[in-house]
């Protein structure tokens, strides 16, 4: 049968071409070879140019052929097979309208053209399906050539670039489909086969990865205008909805591409119905197959947060379909469905004008999501937490929803998960931000107003409640009232008048009826029936002819008539008032209710309500304020986490709120200051963005008005500052310096503050000078080039003197040069000033004039004073001798006019108490500084020089020189001349201070026996200040020499430990942490001495305490012992500071191999020791914080081996609660779990303890949650003996083994760790070992060390498992 007379069927794959389906089907006659396959084609162009179009119904095999081998076809007729099939197609596409016009269209041309189209289209569509799969195919081969070679590879192989053939080919296909191809086909309904085939081919192109890249982004736009001409003409609902369902679920790359189509379907196409037939499809889904598809649940939740950015007015009206997934298992479903409801919020739902519906559905949206706040999942939470601040930015908030969401945010704060607590703080941020409050949230300056609001709030209601209480009441209502009463009386007058009754005041003659009436009403309303009625009867005789006395009805009965008279002249005034109300009270008679006009009235209720809105906002701004001030305070904590995201958003927080001007904003700025030494980069970065924002570039009209706001701002920062903040904010400051970041302005404002040449306050100029020397630290040259100003002004002869500006002038001078020891590289001399400079006159005239005064700031500035003498002067000794002598001869001048002055020679002169402080206060900073100029300045200047002669002998020595003395040359190789020579220099300084500094005619020598006397005389010098000079003192004498520090220790401790005055043990704890550096061999015996003061009663000593022994832990110069456990006590310390300090120095510790580890066995024995352990709560708290340090395997099984064992050695119930509980902390594993039944038998008899038998199985609980299959046998096993063992006790575990054993079952895997048990000796520890007396961590008091044992510095590896 000739191809034109047969049927076409679009078949499902090639193959089917080549059978007979049917009657009059088309079937492809031959298959023809490769190498015919070129003149072929050129036949079937030929023919196309004679018959158009139809030619495709007699060459079709030709064209198959080619599909069908098409990877053997070579590239170039491959490409020109296509580009012939884009010709006829078109070429058909241009004819078609004509023939579909032309109503004499025959059926057989019908058919002829139909199976013509079918033929193009599908040859068309699957010979780019080809190009499409090899194209595909040499991407993933090529993944590994990059760049140019990849490009150039493809083309070469190609011949030319498919991707961009696809466009137009797409295009054509869809001007194919908008020509009413329908009436091609019988009874004009186009076959779904044919629509198929085209879409097909669109759904295929998306499925390929690089499809959403932005090279692609014409042919998804070709695509998506396809598909919605076949949606919009073609009935291809139902087949596009499974299609993209079943796309959402296997490719991730493709929700971004099928939103925008979607999107644009239902907005350009007018295709809104496709959303719910999409969303329909969705919601039908069943939560619990979407939990264990997480590649589908991904995409739908992509899918629809989209979607619902794109269209969310359409897809809001079929949300109720999806809600099922808001209880659904998979998270990201969850996730998808909250934003789909912000987003409707935030776009649809945001106006003030929304009608009630629209109102309610806005309501459950933002109820549904802050109930999601509190999600089981931590990525609900967050991501609720993040459509909440998007919420907020766009201002799309309700205000009466403010206080309820910032109370999630705030209770977030405390949040397991750390993306919770970054994004709560995110959302607070936003709060503040966008707030409809007020620019400045202070509650203390919304409280005033908020008050004042109030109270004329409640004097308005009061108003007006008394308005209306006097119009309250209708007279028609009254007069009812009152009714009966009246009605009673007037009978009781009527039937017995009372001639003799008081009468009420008559009628004056000169009285008018209607003051009759007023006096009549006023009667009635006070109740006073009886002289009313009397009243009213007298005027009824006096006025016959007036009204209303005149209208007595002669018909009615005379008590029917009179009380119509009463009630007339009752409600008459009221009535009257009321119809004639003019709005002014004019002649009105007292006792009448008047009322106000309309317009009035409208205006006082609308000033009410102003005034009660007034109050509220002011009411939701003292709320959001307090709220705001309750998060400061939780934040501010979360300042050290350890997360850096956390932290920067911490410190991001603290600047937005800075910029609020709430108060408490300031404890967050300075509390972030330390974060400047993170190691963290981006913490230190964020650290300086904070400050700069904050301080460097402040809002001002000028350079100038802008650094007055820069200073001000951080001298308020200085202002009672500690020592540790003053330090922060001058490497910030000097951050600023060196980057060039502070202007020329500010400098110049901070010398003319200085110098007084602008009026400031003193404080104000004393920061200023803080500040100047801040900067030098950055550029020296700010205050070296201006030193003797600097010198002039806080140093010159005043009086009062200001001896806090002279200490900030000699800091502000010491940072003109580097304060560390000199470099081994550095060969410049050290930057010093002669001994005769103006500036140490001054810095001695001022020490000595101030030495007999009683000014506490003389202290401070006297230790600044000697610092910067020996940090800058040439022979500093020379000049601190001379202040010494000078000061010592004052107090001897003193002494001595004390004597002469004393009329009984018998008495002993006596010296204020304020001298002798000053004395050896400035004695041992004179001793102290020393040390450090002989061991930094002289030490560096030596190795400086030392290192100038040998560079000048290399130079001097000859070739020859050079090549000769090879072992001398070998020992520079090696380093030992250097080393050697800096023994020599370090031994010389050292018997420097052994020998001469504190021994014969040296001035330091003098005031030795002076301060032994104080120190051992407690009872006699009694004063605090002086003991704590005198002991601080002692301190700085022992730094100086070994033989000394030696001779004095007993007197030193027996002060750490017997003082009475906290200030004494602080001090002398920081010295004796400073001499077990130095002298460690020294103090080694005394070290439980040491460790005691961490439980010292006082808080500030055990602070110092903790300090020091952190310290020098971490810095390996004490033994680590078990006595670490009074590090551990710290961590329930009632003060958080210490708590925090205590907590701090374990995680330091964890990091220095197995430290924790090894010191555990030991901290768990003395914290449960009956005699000086802890509590068990506290315990309780220590071992959980200490025990999550370990997190290896073989660590957790070591000790589950050695906790277990200790059950032998346990005296009491205590300690053995205190080891199970212990044990129960452990992160078990499956090894773990077979070491305790390895040791059951050491646990076992204890059992029968509900406690230690509760933490037993609290293991097994935590061992079954991540259980493989093949160890759950085991955990039952465990937890049968431990509950035989509970309830029978432990012979009840032998006859469960035997019964067991007896069993056809495995044998049981206890047994042999039983047996194996048996085998394995006692483990048995050297705290153990130990009597009880040895256990105690303190020495007795009588107890003094004899020998010394040298602390080797690898101390840690010993505690190496």
């Amino acid at each position: 049968m000739p191809p034109q007379l047969c049927e076409f069927r679009l078949p499902l794959s090639l193959e089917e071409l080549l059978k007979s389906g049917g009657v009059n089907q088309y079937v492809v006659q031959e298959v023809l070879p490769v190498r015919h396959l070129a003149s072929q084609l050129k036949v079937f162009q030929a023919a196309f140019r004679a018959q158009g179009p139809l030619a495709m119904l007699d060459h079709f095999d030709t064209i198959y052929s080619i599909l069908h081998h098409f990877r053997s076809v070579d590239p170039g007729l491959q490409e020109d097979t296509l580009e012939f099939l884009v010709k006829v197609v078109a070429r058909h596409s241009q004819e078609l309208p004509a023939l579909l016009d032309d109503a004499s269209l025959s059926a057989s041309d019908r058919s002829a053209h139909l199976n013509a189209l079918k033929m193009n289209c599908y040859a068309l569509i699957r010979l780019g399906e080809a190009f499409e799969t090899m194209t595909s195919q040499k991407s993933l081969l090529d993944l590994d050539v990059v760049g140019k070679g990849k490009k150039a590879r493809t083309k070469a192989a190609l011949g030319f670039n498919w991707e961009e053939e696809r466009q137009p080919i797409l295009q054509l296909l869809t001007q194919l489909l908008q020509l009413d191809i329908r009436h091609l086909w019988n009874h004009s309904v186009i076959e779904e086969e044919f629509v198929s085939l085209v879409t097909g081919c669109c759904y295929r192109l998306l499925e390929n990865p690089t499809i959403s890249h932005q090279k692609n982004r014409p042919t998804r736009e070709a695509i998506t205008h396809l598909l919605g001409v076949a949606l919009t003409r073609h009935n291809h609902m139902l087949s596009a909805t499974v299609k993209i369902i079943q796309m959402l679920q296997h490719f991730e790359h493709l929700p971004p591409v099928l939103v925008t189509a979607v999107s644009l379907w239902a907005t350009d196409y007018g295709m809104k119905s496709i959303v719910g037939e999409l969303v329909r499809e969705i919601g039908q889904k069943c939560p619990q197959e979407l939990s264990r598809d997480p590649a589908g649940a991904k995409g739908f939740a992509a899918f629809l947060t989209e979607l619902a950015e794109r269209v969310p007015a359409i897809l809001m009206s079929n949300m109720c379909i999806l809600l099922d997934h808001l209880d659904g298992e998979n998270y990201m479903m969850r996730n998808a469905l909250l934003a789909a409801m912000a987003e409707m919020v935030v776009q649809v739902l945001n106006s003030d004008q929304l009608e009630e519906t629209a109102r309610d559905t806005r309501d459950q949206f933002l109820d549904t999501l802050q109930a999601h706040g509190h999600d089981v999942n931590s990525f609900v939470r967050s991501r609720v937490l993040q459509l909440f601040t998007r919420i907020v930015q766009q201002k799309a908030l309700p205000l009466t929803r403010f206080q309820t969401v910032v109370a999630l945010a705030v209770g977030r704060l405390a949040d397991k998960s750390v993306l919770v607590c970054k994004n709560a703080i995110q959302l607070l941020a936003s709060f503040l931000a966008n707030n409809p409050f007020s620019c400045k949230l202070s509650e203390t300056d919304l409280a005033g107003p908020l008050q004042k609001e109030i109270q004329k709030l409640q004097e308005m209601l009061a108003q007006r409640k008394a308005v209306v209480a006097s119009a309250a009441l209708n007279p028609e209502e009254e007069w009812e009232a009152m009714l009966p009463e009246v009605t009673s009386t007037l009978r009781q007058l009527l039937k017995f008048p009372q001639e003799d009754e008081t009468m009420p005041e008559g009628l004056a003659g000169t009285e008018t009826a209607e003051e009759v009436k007023g006096r009549i009403q006023r009667l009635l309303s006070k109740a006073s029936y009886k002289q009313a009625i009397m009243l009213t009867q007298e005027a009824i005789g006096h006025f016959r002819e007036s009204e209303p006395f005149s209208h007595m009805e002669p018909e009615e009965s005379e008590e029917t008539s009179f009380l119509g008279l009463l009630g007339n002249i009752f409600k008459g005034t009221t009535v009257c008032a009321q119809e004639n109300a003019q709005g002014t009270a004019e002649n009105t008679v007292p006792g009448e209710t008047v009322c106000k006009d309309k317009p009035e009235q409208s205006r006082g209720n609308d000033e009410l309500v102003k005034q009660q809105m007034l109050v509220q906002y002011l009411q939701d701004a003292y709320s959001f304020s307090l709220k705001i001030t309750e998060a400061i305070g939780i934040i501010s904590k979360m300042m050290y986490e350890n997360t850096t995201t956390v932290v920067q958003e911490v410190i991001e927080f603290f600047v937005t709120v800075s910029q609020f001007g709430v108060p408490q904003a300031l404890l967050g700025v300075r509390r972030m200051l330390p974060l400047i030494w993170s190691k963290e980069p981006g913490v230190r970065e964020a650290v300086l963005n904070a400050y700069r924002q904050l301080y460097l570039h402040p809002k001002g009209d000028s350079a100038r008005a802008s650094a007055r706001v820069f200073i001000q701002s951080v001298s308020l920062l200085l202002v009672d500052a500690s020592i540790g903040t003053v330090q922060c904010l001058e490497e910030i400051v000097c951050e600023f310096v060196q980057k060039d970041e502070l202007k020329p302005s500010v400098t110049q404002l901070l010398w003319e503050r200085a110098a007084e040449k602008t009026p400031c306050s003193p404080l104000e100029r004393c920061c200023s000078v803080t500040l100047l020397g801040m900067m030098a630290r950055g550029n020296p040259d700010i205050v070296k080039s201006n030193l003797d100003t600097l010198v002039s002004i806080g140093l010159e002869e005043k009086v009062p003197q200001d001896y806090q500006l002279a200490q900030q002038v000699c800091y502000a001078i010491a940072n003109i040069s580097d304060r560390r020891k000199p470099s081994l590289g550095k060969r410049h001399p050290p930057f010093r000033l002669p001994p005769e400079h103006k500036l140490f006159e001054r810095l001695g005239a001022m020490v000595t004039t101030g030495f007999v005064l009683p000014d506490p700031l003389w202290i401070p500035f006297k230790e600044g004073a000697v610092a910067l003498i020996y940090q800058l002067a040439e022979g500093p000794e020379v000049i601190c001798a001379h202040i010494l002598q000078s000061c010592a001869k004052q107090a001897l001048g003193k002494l001595e006019e004390k004597s002469a002055s004393q009329e009984d020679q018998k008495e002993i002169p006596t010296l204020p108490t304020y001298l002798l402080m000053n004395l050896l206060s400035l004695a041992g900073d004179v001793a102290l500084q020393q040390l450090v100029h002989l061991e930094q300045a002289v030490s560096g200047e030596l190795c400086r020089r030392r290192g100038l002669r040998e560079e000048q002998e290399h130079k001097t020595k000859g070739p020859k020189e050079k090549n000769t003395g090879s072992e001398t040359t070998m020992e520079e190789e090696m380093g030992l001349v250097g080393a050697t020579a800096d023994d020599t220099e370090a031994e010389l300084i050292r018997s420097n201070c052994e020998l001469e500094l504190l021994e014969g005619k040296q001035v330091l020598a003098a005031f030795v026996p002076l301060l032994l006397k104080v120190c051992n005389s407690p009872g006699v010098y009694g004063n605090p200040d002086l003991s704590a000079a005198a002991a601080l003192a002692l301190g700085k004498f022992c730094m100086v020499s070994a033989t000394f520090c030696d001779s004095q220790l007993r007197l030193l401790f027996t002060l750490l430990e017997k003082s009475s005055l906290p200030v004494v043990r602080s001090n002398l704890m920081v010295a004796a942490g400073d001499l077990a550096i130095r002298f460690p061999n020294l103090v080694d015996p005394w070290t439980p001495h040491l460790y005691a003061r961490l439980r010292d009663p006082a808080q500030q000593v055990r602070k110092t305490a903790g300090l020091v022994m952190t310290h020098l832990i971490l810095k390996d110069m004490v033994k680590v012992k078990g006595q670490v456990s009074e590090m551990a006590v710290l961590l329930t310390d009632p003060e958080p500071q210490i708590a925090a300090l205590a907590k701090n120095f374990f995680n330091e510790l964890s990091h220095k191999g197995n430290a924790i580890y090894n010191l555990l066995p030991d901290i768990i024995s003395r914290l449960s020791d009956p005699e000086g352990g802890v509590e068990e709560e506290p315990f309780h708290t220590i071992m959980k914080q200490l025990l999550s340090y370990i997190t290896k395997d073989k660590q957790t099984e070591s000790l589950v081996e050695k906790l277990c064992q200790r059950f032998h050695t346990a005296r009491t119930e205590r300690q053995y609660r205190d080891l199970a509980y212990s044990v129960s902390q452990l992160p078990l594993t499956e090894r773990g779990l077979r070491k305790m039944l390895d040791n059951f038998d050491c646990f076992g008899d204890k059992l029968s303890d509900s406690a230690i038998f509760s933490a037993f199985l609290l293991i097994v609980g935590k061992l079954r949650r991540g259980a493989k299959p093949e160890g759950k046998a085991l955990i039952d096993e465990f937890e049968q003996k431990l509950r035989a063992c509970h309830t029978r006790g432990l012979e009840a575990v032998e006859e469960l083994e035997i019964g067991q054993g007896g069993s056809q079952s495995a044998p049981s895997a206890t047994k042999k760790h039983s047996v194996a048990s048996k085998r394995k000796p006692k483990i048995v520890f050297s705290s153990d070992e130990s009597s009880e007396g040895e256990l105690s961590a303190e020495m007795t008091e009588d107890e003094t060390p004899k020998k010394t044992t040298p602390i080797r510095r690898a101390s840690t590896r010993r505690h190496r498992s």
